[in-house]
């Protein structure tokens, strides 16, 4: 496991339900798109526990992950070469594809890969999520909030991290969310979680990826081709689904926007007193000459009808 995905010790920026201060309070504190990273601070941190649930044998799993990762890899390249193997598969010689034969290798890596992380104890991870500058304070507050006292409270999810903003202007920039779940290959726990995410936050889910996976450098962009996410959203939830999920949240959001709006136009109607905009408006109004409030004065002394109008 990376530091990346160690729950850092004595960092302002990590919340755990030993620090001094609230979530509420710490979210309010600490919001990703105001924390610049220099360096020091590339992460903020909320967990549910104090302590870590994540235990195994590390160094055995990562030295044995990288050695297959770089098997997997010549491997590929090897077929690349290989002038004998066709680029199209042949029903009349029953010959494989290059694309067959290197889409085989990556998913036997794969089961290996969770052999590896099994065998040593390592199958921490994390669903990933992909927020924009200007909503990631929003989405985070909502998924730390309830990771803490909320729906993913009563989830497997045991931490969260978002990404704090880059040092330099960055057009596009995505912050990362992070939620971590103590083992990948639980079904049911990533799924439990999985609907949390897309019911209660609205959230779009990016996959499910192995701390492993960080730890041996295997991204989207691997010259392995292996795929980078233990889980794709698919292979959990039908599309239908997920829809369906994200639909209900954001229904639910409308419809809390409009009653509030609705219960705050009934306060001012309650609370406003007949001509008291009125009365306001004159007594506030820039505007006014001397002679127009004398002329105003007159109208109310002596109204049209009475012994004193001209």
């Amino acid at each position: 496991m990376t530091s990346d995905d160690v729950f850092p010790k004595e960092y302002p920026y990590a919340w755990s339900p030993a620090s001094s201060i609230s979530i509420q309070e710490f979210v309010s504190k600490y919001k990703p798109s105001m924390v610049q990273n220099d360096g020091t601070k590339p992460w903020i941190w909320v967990r549910k526990e104090v302590s870590s649930s994540c235990i195994g044998d590390e160094h055995a799993a990562t030295k044995e992950a990288s050695e297959l990762l770089q098997k997997i890899t010549e491997r590929m390249e090897e077929i690349k070469n290989d002038k004998s193997i066709p680029v199209r598969s042949s029903k009349k010689t029953g010959a494989k594809s290059k694309k067959e034969l290197r889409e085989q290798e990556q998913a036997d890596a794969t089961v290996q890969l969770k052999e590896i992380s099994q065998k040593h104890g390592c199958v921490c991870g994390k669903w990933l999520i992909f927020a924009h500058a200007d909503k990631v304070n929003a989405i985070w507050a909502s998924v730390a909030n309830s990771l803490v006292s909320g729906p993913l409270a009563s989830t497997v999810a045991s931490a969260a991290k978002v990404a704090t903003s880059p040092k330099h202007d960055a057009p596009g920039y995505q912050h990362v969310i992070c939620v971590y779940i103590p083992d990948v290959y639980d079904r049911d726990g990533v799924i439990e979680v999985m609907k949390v995410l897309l019911r209660h936050h609205g959230v779009n889910l990016s996959g499910v990826k192995s701390d492993l996976y960080t730890s041996i450098g295997l991204d989207s962009k691997h010259p392995s081709g292996m795929p980078s996410t233990v889980w794709k959203n698919t292979a959990l939830l039908p599309d239908a689904e997920i829809r369906e999920l994200k639909e209900a949240y954001f229904a639910e959001v409308t419809s809390a926007k409009t009653t509030a709006k609705h219960t705050d136009q009934r306060e001012e109607s309650v609370h406003r007193k007949p001509g008291h905009r009125k009365r306001k408006a004159e007594a506030d109004d820039p505007f006014a000459s001397d002679d127009d409030n004398s002329d105003k004065a007159k109208l109310q002394t002596h109204p049209h009808g009475s012994n004193g109008g001209g």
